[in-house]
């Protein structure tokens, strides 16, 4: 009876990996396929990208501000009369009844804070644009992420199932064993520890695949689905450029570098627009039209109503309390700060970058030793089991060679993925290489 329960606990387990698995995957991804989903559903992608073009628009109309600007002005104005002889209270009216009917050309001749507003929307154009591009950037180190992260459970799961087989064929060469009075009872118990062990890291190898694929759906569908799978293609090796490549990459094609730089263009033409406070306006009108007693091109003498006019401001700030002068020191505050965060985001780069650059250089350097380990791993197991049942080596050492087979197997799969994250982190900083 003892002898069933290890092959029932098998039957158990690859059942339960069997039914605890999604449907049979209809899609297939490649990464550049996640990619494209990705960028589709990605909300905070979709928010960053109408930010930009919502920047566009201000600066539409900043640059509008500064060119003429017509208007059709029509009116009607009533004013009580002083007597029978419509004549009229309010003076400034020529008669009771003043009929408008003109165009108006408006322009602002001399407008400094216009000006430097409209630079400022640029800037603000370009810092929008520039985060957008960190977003994108973000979410193809996050699609890297859940792509392999999804690849490598798939792998475990893979390996959990060898190392399952590993554990059944050393159970079936125990109880042989036994049988022939070969080995103590004992070596069959240690066995079947190690055979239920592995039955339960399957069950947690088939959990980790399961959470990967519907983690991952959440960036790649607009409804939840989980049948999908993606391609493995750990084993496609993409090399590591040299790091004065990547520093000119980083320094040349880094968007928190261009907030930064367009965020100074920005306060500084900021203060610009402060100083307008300061100066002043010359605006001109231009008008073309009626503006008359009577609703006519003549009136009742026969004079014509029809005729243009022109009215040039002049306006000079004289007194408001210094609120002008607070406002170019607020500006000029804000252009403090804005250099300051600029020279903080350098140094974070560079900071940044090295780490990444090293982090992928390590990984890079130990596949081949992860490689090496996974074949001598192999390699011992073999040999230990033909020496377990040549009678030279202990259950102990053949149970330590599974576990280290298992761990390296693990182990590489990790590293493969560990290396394409951190080339995607590396991409972050420098774009695509």
């Amino acid at each position: 009876m003892p002898r069933i329960l290890p092959t029932l606990g098998l039957a158990l387990a690859l059942r339960y990996a069997t039914f605890a698995q999604a449907p049979p995957p209809t899609l297939t991804l490649t990464l550049q396929d996640a990619m494209e989903r990705a960028k589709a559903n990605s909300q905070q992608l979709l928010s960053a990208d109408i930010a930009s073009r919502i920047a566009h628009e201000d600066r539409v109309q900043a640059k509008a501000a500064l060119l003429p600007q017509v208007t059709w002005l029509n009116g009607f104005s009533y004013t009580q009369p002083n007597g029978p002889n419509n004549s009229i209270i309010f003076v400034t009216y020529d008669g009771p009844r003043v009929y408008t009917n003109m165009a108006n050309v408006h322009s602002d001749v001399l407008s400094p804070g216009k000006r430097a507003d409209y630079q400022v929307s640029i800037a603000a154009e370009a810092i929008a644009r520039a985060k957008a591009e960190i977003a994108a950037r973000g979410l193809i180190a996050t699609v890297y992420q859940n792509f392999y992260g999804m690849a490598v459970a798939q792998r475990h799961l893979k390996n959990a199932q060898l190392s399952l087989q590993d554990a059944q064929q050393f159970a079936d060469i125990t109880r042989k064993q036994e049988a022939g009075g070969e080995v103590a009872h004992a070596d069959v118990v240690k066995a079947e520890i190690t055979l239920a062990q592995r039955e339960r890291d399957l069950q947690e190898a088939q959990l980790a695949a399961d959470k990967a694929r519907i983690g991952f759906a959440v960036y790649l569908f607009p409804d939840f689905r989980q049948d999908f799978g993606v391609t493995d293609d750990l084993d496609k090796q993409t090399s590591l450029p040299p790091f004065p490549e990547i520093e000119t990459l980083a320094r040349n094609n880094n968007p928190d570098l261009r907030v930064a730089q367009a965020t100074i263009t920005q306060q500084t033409f900021g203060v610009r627009s402060a100083r307008a406070g300061l100066l002043p306006v010359l605006s001109v009108d231009y008008f073309y039209g009626i503006q008359a007693r009577q609703y006519a091109l003549h009136d009742a003498f026969g004079q014509n109503n029809l005729g243009s006019a022109v009215v040039a401001t002049l306006n000079v700030p004289v007194w408001n309390w210094g609120a002008a002068r607070s406002k170019v020191k607020q500006a000029e505050l804000r252009l403090q700060q804005a250099r300051t965060d600029l020279s903080l985001s350098q140094r974070q780069l560079l900071s940044n970058l090295n780490q990444f650059y090293l982090e992928a250089g390590v990984a890079s350097r130990q596949l081949a030793s992860l490689r090496h380990s996974l074949d001598l791993s192999d390699e011992s197991l073999r040999l230990t089991v033909l020496r377990y049942q040549a009678g030279e080596a202990t259950v102990l050492e053949v149970v330590d060679a599974q576990t280290t087979l298992a761990t390296a197997r693990n182990a590489y799969d990790d590293g493969l993925a560990r290396y394409r994250v951190a080339l995607a982190n590396v991409q972050t900083l420098t774009g695509a290489f």
